[in-house]
């Protein structure tokens, strides 16, 4: 690693999101879909599965309530199990003194308020901000005194706590408690709920650690480790680091940690000696617990789990200067990118633990791609961006927020997908067991509910995933209408980034300043463009500059900049800025017609159309029923897909390209047939199909969705 390559992201006060596309998103969320998860977290959205998070905070709050007013005469209760969800038996008329929900229930108020927090930070909202703060009471008044904050243990009985780490999550828990809170402080200022986390992280410092005594496990379902960084950044606090440092080393040693928990557990439960395994087998790859992280070098397991651990991996890489684990980063992030991602940006092929599969094992009907796990992979692309800007990783980022992310919600922000398929056959999803975990319409919520707030708070958010900066570097990943501030020492460069991406690849950046300001600008040049210009004007001066494809046969004319150059896909301008200088750069967006790898078995035969960092689909609503009976006609489309059609609408409340292909449809002759018959010639009619973008389907209603067309020129 070098670490002159290192970069941050641009503190969200520094930017505003005024583009069409991703402030729409942002004014959803902030207007509909922080409040919608608000009142389902409290249970009080119709027809909906009840949450328990906040009925939870408050039983564990009377709790703690009724322990300071009795004092040494009040008994703790002893530990229960209750099921990995437990739900009441009068659904109406729950037992306000008992935890209800998953064991990770209290992580829905967490990623809620980190939404809040991004969400303040770009828009101040004195009611949200309130109500928020009446939320971080309820949750700070659960809290132990010796910090320890799970209301699943609190409820059920603290003499069991710890003593499941690989399936209770109460890591996890803490982990998204500490980004909430330093969401919520970074934006606001105030410190309440950042200090809760801060001894809930000291009591889990306390309690694990290589110090005699110390536990020597780590979580089950990960995502502290990149949350303890993200404390020790905003606190100083080396504790934090090294804890997080501490969890990557025990991870998958042997003998395997999850094996003794278990033993320790059987003897509690009064199940006895449990057999012994070999300890030469490797098992826990569901969780990546199966090797040390520095050996892993394929992506296994639950999706969610593996990004969010290969995320901490990265960040913990780069603070620690651990070369070994920033080689493991490189070598899962190859291993997904090039045998495992979906053309939408999803991971996760299949619901059997909603897991990587096998290598190039990529099913569109089965598929699992929970949203969550193409978020987990935005926050994995950008660490690996904030090591060494490579633009790979913002290509995969860009990809997986415009098409998986997005297709998690609903356009009107009230209904969600928690698995992003790319085939939908409604009468399967119902009537085949196999495809029950894919459905045909969004949900208006889940007893498991971590996609919609991860939503929501990737959303708010996005900012930071556009701009990273170093001392004197500004690097544009996403390209998104912004009004930013980049500080260099004392002096300060202003920006206003104007675009109508993702319909069109013109991006324009006005630059104000009070004086001369010497600064380099990393435009990201997408894989998606084949070709590209910019016209720069510095110092007053305009220079003209030409590309090809990721920034190859680079032309500089009339040169104004102290250096232009193409590095890792990014053009970097150097120059000496000043006020009204200006740049405007045009990247080619035309549409793709794109083919799978040939070991992907499921899309043999097949095309599928991307324009920009856009994914296509085609819809029952526009083209009927029966997708599968439909081939992309190539001779009529063109080598070159001149006689696609694109054509603006706003027909789902929101302005988007859609597009119309040159296809036919396969004649079917009246249905008294065998059901094998000897093969004669196929007939065909000639049709126009229409394909929207992926991330707007199952807005008109339910009906058949595909991705992939057949194509008999490939």
């Amino acid at each position: 690693m070098d670490t002159k390559t290192f970069n941050r992201p641009l503190d969200l006060k520094q930017v505003m999101i005024t583009d069409a596309f991703w402030h729409r998103q942002q004014e959803l969320v902030r207007k509909e879909v922080i409040p919608y998860q608000w009142e389902a977290l409290n249970d009080r959205v119709a027809d909906a599965a009840p949450s328990y998070c906040m009925h939870n905070f408050r039983a564990a709050g009377r709790m703690m309530q009724k322990k300071q007013q009795m004092g040494e005469t009040y008994v703790a209760p002893t530990y229960t199990f209750r099921g990995f969800e437990a739900l009441p038996e009068d659904p109406a008329n729950p037992d306000p003194d008992k935890f209800f929900g998953f064991v990770f229930q209290d992580s829905d108020f967490s990623k809620w308020i980190e939404a809040v927090g991004y969400s303040l930070a770009q828009c101040p909202d004195a009611q949200l901000e309130q109500t928020a703060d009446e939320a971080i009471d309820l949750v700070c008044a659960a809290q132990l005194e010796n910090g320890y904050l799970d209301t699943y243990y609190i409820i059920n009985g603290m003499d069991r706590a710890f003593t499941n780490l690989k399936d209770h999550h109460e890591l996890y828990c803490l982990g998204h408690l500490i980004e909430g809170a330093v969401a919520y402080y970074q934006a606001t200022g105030k410190d309440k709920l950042l200090n809760a986390a801060r001894r809930f992280a000291d009591y889990v410092a306390a309690y694990f650690g290589p110090q005699e005594g110390g536990c020597k496990g780590y979580p089950g379902h990960e995502i502290a480790e990149m949350a303890l960084v993200r404390l020790y950044e905003v606190t100083g606090e080396d504790n934090y680091l090294k804890l997080s440092q501490f969890f990557l080393n025990q991870r998958g040693t042997k003998p395997y940690y999850f094996d003794k928990e278990e033993q320790r557990r059987a003897m509690l439960e009064g199940r006895g000696e449990l057999p012994k395994f070999d300890e030469n087998e490797e098992r826990y790859a569901y969780y990546q617990a199966h090797k040390p992280v520095r050996e892993q070098n394929e992506a296994l397991g639950h999706a969610v789990r593996a990004v969010y651990l290969y995320s901490g991996m990265a960040d913990v890489a780069r603070l620690t200067a651990d070369d070994a684990i920033y080689a493991a980063c490189q070598h899962l992030w190859e291993s997904i990118v090039q045998e495992k991602l979906y053309i939408t940006g999803g991971i996760g092929g299949t619901s059997h633990g909603e897991a990587f599969s096998f290598p190039f094992d990529l099913p569109n009907d089965t598929i699992y791609s929970e949203t969550c796990a193409a978020i987990g992979l935005t926050f994995f692309a950008r660490r690996m961006l904030e090591i060494k800007p490579e633009s790979c990783y913002a290509d995969v980022c860009e990809l997986a927020l415009y098409n998986t992310v997005l297709s998690g919600m609903a356009l009107d922000g009230k209904s969600f997908f928690y698995v992003n398929p790319l085939e939908v056959l409604p009468e399967a999803c119902y009537r085949d067991s196999r495809k029950s975990h894919v459905k045909p319409v969004r949900q208006k919520w889940f007893g498991c509910a971590c996609c919609p707030p991860n939503i929501a708070r990737v959303v708010s958010s996005v900012a930071s995933y556009a701009y990273t900066e170093n001392e004197d570097t500004l690097w544009f990943h996403l390209y998104m209408g912004s009004v930013l501030t980049k500080k260099i020492g004392a002096q300060e460069l202003n920006l206003k980034v104007e675009t109508e991406m993702p319909w069109n690849g013109h991006i324009s950046v006005c630059i104000q300043a009070q004086e001369i300001v010497p600064c380099t600008l990393a435009m990201r040049i997408p894989s998606w463009s084949d070709s590209g210009s910019a016209k720069v004007v510095c110092g007053g001066i305009s220079t003209d500059i030409l590309w090809q494809k990721k920034g190859e046969n680079l032309q500089v004319l009339q040169n104004s900049l102290r250096e232009v150059f193409v590095q890792d896909g990014y053009l970097y301008l150097c120059g000496d800025w000043q006020a009204e200088d200006c740049i405007s750069l045009d990247f080619s967006m035309g549409v793709h017609m794109v083919v799978a790898d040939e070991r992907v078995r499921e899309d043999i035969g097949k095309v599928a159309f991307v324009r920009g960092p856009i994914v296509y689909c085609m819809e029952e609503a526009d083209n009927g029923k029966n997708l599968h009976l439909y081939k992309a006609d190539t001779d009529r489309i063109g080598t070159d897909c001149q006689n696609i059609a694109v054509e603006m609408t706003e027909e789902l409340g929101h302005l988007m390209a859609t597009l119309k292909i040159p296809g036919k449809r396969r004649l079917v002759a009246p249905s008294k047939k065998a059901l094998y018959r000897v093969y004669t010639p196929t007939r065909y009619k000639q049709v126009i199909l229409r394909w929207i973008p992926y991330y707007a389907w199952c807005n008109r209603g339910e009906g058949e969705m595909s991705v992939w067309i057949q194509s008999d020129s490939v």
